[in-house]
């Protein structure tokens, strides 16, 4: 076990609460929660008796799961074995131990959340916490509870009445967006805050509110820049109006305080490849991060495009460890005979990998072999532990400030994010749908700026004029100056077709020779393209089929969902009926080749085996458009 850094009085305050006392910490950011709340779940067990299964630690992503997890492994004591989940995976175990029919698997995460819910609420959920068997929660991050999860969150306090710790942060609440796209400014404004209010409302003066002020991870006057606003963030979430100024502040502080690197073109050029350790380019939105990976990926930069913390994508040699295993049932000299072979993380030895495997797969009564039916219906219903569908480690990450949220780096890099068009935005016909909150602008800003432990950077704005999010599809798209010219769309997880093993759909390849290019052949950061099948869609509402070629060999064909996408992207108008559709999809990138689960039978006519797992391409990337001759004079659309 390393070292375990010593805790300031405010950290050691919250620390000595008792287990059954209601608690609040409000934590800035880099305030080092995270050590706290392992300490703190290492006195609950140690000191106040309580057992890892009567403490329920809950968190918004995969990473501070993960992070959780791993600090509990280096530095927790007692606490090592307590297990951190995110509310969609907790969400769903509930409901798979009181509905097991429901067919909650294949629901929808919002259905998850309001189904567990209405589980507690009704009674459902009392025999797995009820009778004193939860006795203190942990949730990190509460500023970002709103909706549906807000409600969940209330409703479980509420029923079983058991002691909690809670931290957060009112200046970086900027989930008000998970609302839904057609969320109005004052809705997303009335949930900033919200649930700190109905802590304070319900329990009175039994709630505890501790603060945690100190800052532990920026080491430089540089990283430091913008934590002076946070009081002013916090004070404006409370108070429920926000002072529009702190946006324009905020981004004058970045260009004044920060260096500027000047383009991105110029960033590659000079800085990139000689930095030590690990650096972040942060966009404003998800669109312009897919345009600075397009960039860097032309450079040859090798880098890695931060997925939605929604994303849970099992890794290659999964699929691949399965299928060599041609029984029920996987024992632990087996795996060990087959981990040789294998592609494992680095991070994770073949004894930690072993544990997990056995914690998603284990059989009743059986604590020396995983049961792959159960692994397998784990890896169909997303239930994989959160340390399995992990991204890999990257020296360089580009994402979007949201998706940099709870996380750090040595450099980070912003790119300006530019003048808000507050003027241009109320013109909008769709107005109260789309409008923006300076507000909460300047909460997300803030939260890019404190990511940095050494350095701070920005980059001159990108010109994105021209890339818009297509409302009906929830995908960023290119567009031309007229309005029905569609020049490209963005390609991501969900876009391949996975009930059948490639090569058994669409075109004919011999699927164990198929799965052995794909571990063997296809890398993250490859380009491929898509290639139309034939001109004309075969059904209703959907575009033609596509094939995913890689180094002029097909790897694979789109999913139904990317067609029905496809036809809403091209469609200009409600009644519109697209007719002319891209020869060509470039510009796309393989994310990653994942573990999937599809048909049994399927799996076993290709020769995969009898469990229906195999593995597929991932795609990622903001493709190009390329039209037929005709298309291009009907449209005026320039091929690329």
């Amino acid at each position: 076990m390393s070292e375990t850094p010593e805790l300031t009085p405010e950290q050691r305050k919250v620390v000595d609460q008792p287990a059954d006392a209601r608690v609040l910490v409000t934590a800035g950011a880099g305030a080092g929660k995270t050590h706290t709340l392992v300490r703190r779940l290492d006195r609950l067990v140690d000191e106040e008796e309580l057992s890892a299964g009567e403490i329920l630690v809950l968190t918004f992503s995969r990473a501070a799961v993960r992070e959780l997890s791993d600090r509990l492994t280096r530095h927790g004591e007692a606490a090592r074995f307590v297990r951190a989940r995110t509310f969609d995976s907790w969400a769903l175990e509930v409901l798979l131990q009181v509905d097991v029919l429901g067919g909650w698997e294949d629901r929808s995460f919002g259905d998850r959340i309001d189904g567990a819910r209405e589980a507690i609420e009704n009674g459902l959920a009392d025999e797995l916490y009820g009778d004193d068997q939860l006795l203190h929660v942990v949730i990190d991050e509460v500023q970002d509870l709103v909706g549906a999860r807000r409600e969940l969150v209330e409703t479980l306090l509420e029923r079983f009445g058991c002691g909690f710790t809670v931290v957060g942060d009112p200046a970086q609440s900027i989930y008000g967006f998970t609302l839904g796209p057609k969320s109005t400014v004052e809705e997303r404004q009335a949930e900033t805050n919200r649930f700190f209010v109905w802590l304070r409302n319900t329990f009175g003066e039994e709630l505890t509110e501790l603060n945690l002020t100190a800052n532990f991870r920026a080491q430089t006057s540089e990283a430091e820049i913008a934590l002076g606003f946070g009081p002013q963030l916090r004070a404006s979430a409370e108070s429920g109006s926000g002072v529009t100024s702190l946006y324009d502040d905020l981004r004058t502080t970045l260009r004044s305080g920060a260096l500027n690197l000047g383009t991105l073109d110029e960033l590659i050029a000079r800085a990139i490849g000689g930095w030590d350790g690990t650096t972040a380019i942060l966009c404003r939105t998800n669109g312009q991060a897919l345009q600075v990976s397009e960039q860097l990926h032309t450079a040859g930069v090798e880098h890695r495009l931060q997925r939605s913390a929604r994303d849970r994508v099992a890794p290659a040699w999964l699929g691949l460890l399965i299928r060599a295993v041609d029984g029920a049932l996987l024992s632990r000299a087996r795996f060990d005979e087959l981990a040789a072979a294998l592609p494992l993380p680095a991070e994770l030895s073949p004894a930690q990998l072993w544990r997990l495997l056995l914690r998603t797969g284990i059989g009743r009564g059986n604590d020396r072999s995983v049961d792959l039916r159960r692994l397998r219906a784990a890896l169909a219903s997303g239930r994989l532990p959160d340390e399995l569908t992990a991204q890999p480690a990257s020296r360089i990450v580009v994402s979007s400030f949201h998706r940099a949220k709870g996380l750090e780096f040595d450099q980070v890099v912003i790119v300006d994010p530019g003048v808000l068009r507050l003027d241009d935005d109320k013109k909008s016909k769709k107005t109260k749908a789309r409008a923006i909150d300076p507000v909460d602008e300047a909460r997300s800003l803030y939260v890019a700026m404190t990511r940095p432990r050494r350095e701070l950077y920005w980059l001159d704005a990108l010109d994105s004029a021209q890339i818009r999010l297509d409302r009906e599809t929830g995908r960023w798209g290119r567009y031309g100056w007229r309005y029905w010219v569609r020049g490209g769309v963005e390609i991501t997880g969900g876009d391949v077709f996975t009930d059948r093993p490639a090569g058994t759909k669409v075109f004919d390849a011999d699927p164990l020779d198929m799965q052995e290019y794909l571990a063997t052949r296809v890398r993250p950061g490859d380009e491929v393209t898509l290639e139309r099948v034939v001109p004309e869609p075969i059904a209703l509402d959907e575009s033609p089929d596509y094939t995913i070629i890689h180094d002029g060999r097909p790897i694979g064909t789109a999913s139904e969902r990317f067609r029905t996408q496809l036809y809403r992207h091209m469609q200009t108008s409600r009644n519109y009926v697209p007719q002319n559709w891209p020869r060509l999809l470039t510009g796309v990138r393989i994310d990653a080749v994942e573990t999937v689960a599809g048909s049994e039978a399927a799996g076993r006519e290709a020769g995969l085996g009898p469990h229906g797992v195999w593995i597929a391409p991932r795609l990622m990337g903001l493709s190009v458009f390329v039209y037929d001759q005709k298309a291009e004079e009907d449209t005026g659309v320039t091929a690329r």
